[in-house]
């Protein structure tokens, strides 16, 4: 057994080897608090003819690590991972795979087990460091490891690794990772912060991250194992010099404005280019297609350093044409289109009542949301022919940056208690979609009425480098993307940052370069901005004609029951009656959400009635709606009935109240007595006081009521 330790902000995070999981090719038991992850890597041999690296990345949710038991009533047991799972997993996909040699084509599974979740500590973090040892102490080739830390600011203090009540408090959740030659991931959200803010937070993580790449090597020295070699395709330089007399048809075919048509005069050029230097290198074909696609990435380099041009013709600080639209579809809340260069995003808005937020069944401490972010990628948006298996892991990646992008924007709950979902569909895909689909929904939002502080909008930096030169790219394309060294992604108002994203392809970024990619980005997100206002430039006034009007007021939670009634009897009637749906929180607040305003009122004053505390000495028009030999009881409020006594249902005496009143007569009644169990006595209200001492009680009959006869008869 091989142990290190570091602490890191008053937190002792520990990696342990040699005790579980021993027939894996690495695995580390990781501790923070509490918190316990198991994770595990292994190498499978390389697959036949496989042309990418297989890497998988699994993050497994255990219930019992915090005492949950999962599921539904009828499946017990863990499903599918949560979106937070699958998002914990790509972060660590993302951190980990631009360290493993090029040409290594061995499948690779990094398995992250949460074995304890303490309420204070997350558990994705120490994922991401166990991946990490685990490669690292593993025979695999892997040339890290990684400094993963969390960055939290209170105040103007940053916090390192912060727990989740301190998170609360935080205008920043940043996640830096840092590789052997910078910072390799960035992921976060913010409230609307400088750019330089988020500079120097990535400054303080790095003295911590670097303590968590020591502790590593660490524990590598006293429990790795020796790396494997594997086997290389090695291209001969005979058949790059044959490639390279063509640099200038390979640069000719990848400059072209529209990507449809690039695509297609790139691959038919390779596909000529290979048939013709087969001919002269039989058997070599695998060498040649690597050879060529080397080349066009040593010509998109050259062309951009070189000529200071991108494949499209631009300049490195151009943004595509930008266009935007709103109001699209007349039966939708809000829609927008946002379409820049060849990639075209559709969000559309729909308002739901405080009842229709998503509950969360994780290891986490958030139990609802009421804003969600659903990202669509169609294989139709790049020309494609493919199954259609829901949201992937990628879909959902897309879908939480942009919902973490809008999340500080929006109104709290008790100034618009609505529950938000955005879908933003892509239509076309060129470079940035997820970035497209901040535009398009900050539009769709303002189209629906939802009164945000601000409308954001999103940017992506690329680069491009040769070893001793790079040059930043703003808003990039796919080649640009797939060929490049870095996609950095930010989001935010004119104010500041909301969200940023940063991948990059290489051991890591300084941070001169992530300083001067922030600037870039704020360039571009200030001239989208300007874009998006000439459309709309802030909320709409009303809410759409077809989006539920929501009611709130506040009750005595002693009421909750009132307004519930015997067996949900009472709110059922009023969903019923009024068409609303009605959603009641234990503190007190009752939502109302109608299809339109006349019906939200008319529930809404039926619940402030049957809320009210009745008093002594107040009149209501009640209804009758029962009657007894006794008397007849009026409803006063909803639920709420009193007894009108036959003696105080008219001035002279009756014998039957149906001589009076009928069911359904509407009467007019003051309230004499309500004794300690809460049963209400009444009294016509044209009556006057009641005598003395007869308060609810049967008036005295005058001597010589005929229906007694004498005082010497009696009846039989």
């Amino acid at each position: 057994m091989a142990i290190a330790r570091r602490e890191l902000g008053g937190k002792t995070l520990s990696v342990e080897a040699g005790t579980l999981a021993k027939q894996a090719d690495g695995a580390v038991c990781v501790r923070l608090g509490d918190t316990i992850t198991l994770v595990t890597a292994t190498m499978a041999p390389p697959r036949e003819g496989i042309d990418f690296f297989p890497l998988l990345v699994d993050y497994e949710e255990k219930m019992y690590a915090a005492g949950k038991i999962p599921g539904v009533r009828y499946i017990r047991r863990e499903g599918r991972p949560s979106e937070s799972a699958i998002l914990s997993a790509r972060r660590t996909d993302r951190s980990i795979r631009p360290l493993f040699p090029n040409g290594f084509r061995n499948d690779i599974q990094v398995i992250a087990t949460v074995l304890s979740a303490d309420p204070d500590n997350a558990a994705d973090l120490p994922a991401m460091v166990g991946a990490s040892a685990a490669l690292s102490i593993s025979p695999i080739p892997f040339n890290g490891p990684i400094g993963p830390v969390r960055v939290a600011r209170i105040g103007d203090e940053f916090v390192i690794n912060p727990t989740y009540s301190e998170r609360d408090q935080s205008d920043l959740d940043l996640v830096v990772v840092l590789g052997p030659d910078g910072v390799l991931m960035l992921e976060g959200m913010a409230d609307q912060l400088p750019e330089q803010v988020l500079v120097e937070a990535v400054r303080f993580a790095v003295p911590h991250a670097q303590e968590v790449i020591e502790m590593q090597r660490s524990l590598a020295a006293d429990a790795g194992k020796e790396k494997v070699d594997f086997a290389r395709l090695e291209v001969g330089e005979d058949v790059r010099a044959a490639v390279a007399r063509f640099s200038d048809t390979i640069r000719e075919a990848i400059q072209s404005r529209d990507k449809q048509a690039r695509e297609d005069a790139t691959a038919k050029m390779l596909d000529e280019l290979s048939t013709e230097l087969a001919a002269d290198f039989p058997e070599r074909l695998a060498e040649i297609k690597t050879a060529l696609d080397e080349q066009a990435d040593r010509e998109l380099r050259r062309l951009i350093l070189d000529e200071g041009r991108r494949p499209d013709g631009r300049a490195p600080e151009d943004v595509r044409e930008v266009s935007c639209d709103v109001g699209l579809l007349p039966r939708t809340h809000g829609s927008a289109l946002f379409t820049r260069g060849q990639t075209q995003v559709m969000s559309v808005v729909t308002l739901g009542g405080v009842g229709d937020e998503q509950l969360i069944d994780d290891l986490g401490v958030v139990e609802s949301k009421r804003y969600m972010h659903h990202y669509n990628f169609p294989p139709y948006s790049v020309g494609e022919v493919r199954p259609m298996r829901g949201a992937s892991r990628r879909d959902m990646g897309h879908g939480s940056l942009a919902e973490k992008s809008l999340l500080p924007l929006l109104p709290e709950e008790e100034a618009f208690p609505y529950t938000i979902r955005v879908v933003s569909e892509v239509l076309e895909s060129n470079g940035s979609s997820s970035m497209a689909s901040v535009c398009g929904s900050s539009l769709a939002l303002m189209d629906a009425g939802v009164p945000i502080t601000s409308p954001a909008a999103g940017i992506s930096i690329g680069m491009v480098s040769d070893g001793a030169r790079h040059q930043l790219l703003t808003d990039i394309q796919g080649l640009e993307d797939f060929g490049g060294d870095m996609d950095f992604k930010v989001a935010g108002t004119r104010q500041g940052i909301t969200a940023l994203q940063v991948d990059v392809k290489q051991a890591g970024l300084s941070l001169e370069v992530v300083e001067a990619a922030f600037a870039q980005a704020r360039r571009a997100r200030d001239l989208i901005l300007d874009r998006m206002a000439e459309t709309i430039s802030a909320p709409r006034p009303e809410l759409a004609p077809h989006a539920p009007r929501v009611f709130a007021l506040e009750v005595d939670p002693d009421k909750i029951g009132d307004i519930i009634g015997p067996g949900g009897k009472m709110i059922k009637k009023l969903e019923a009656d009024y068409e609303v749906k009605i959603d009641i929180e234990q503190d007190g607040r009752v939502f109302i959400a109608a299809t339109d305003q006349a019906s939200g009122t008319q529930a809404l004053k039926v619940i402030e009635d049957i809320t009210r505390d009745l008093k002594v000495g107040e009149t209501y028009t009640g209804k009758v709606v029962r009657i007894v030999p006794f008397g007849a009881f009026i409803e006063l409020l909803p639920g709420r009935d009193g007894l009108l006594h036959i003696s105080q249902v008219a001035r002279e005496r009756i014998d039957r109240v149906e001589d009076v009143l009928k069911l359904g007569d509407a009467v007019e009644v003051r309230i004499i007595e309500i004794d300690p169990q809460g049963k209400v006595r009444l009294t016509r209200s044209d009556l006057g006081p009641a005598p003395p001492g007869r308060e609810g009680g049967e008036r005295r009959r005058p001597r010589g009521d005929s229906d007694r006869g004498g005082r010497g008869r009696r009846r039989r």
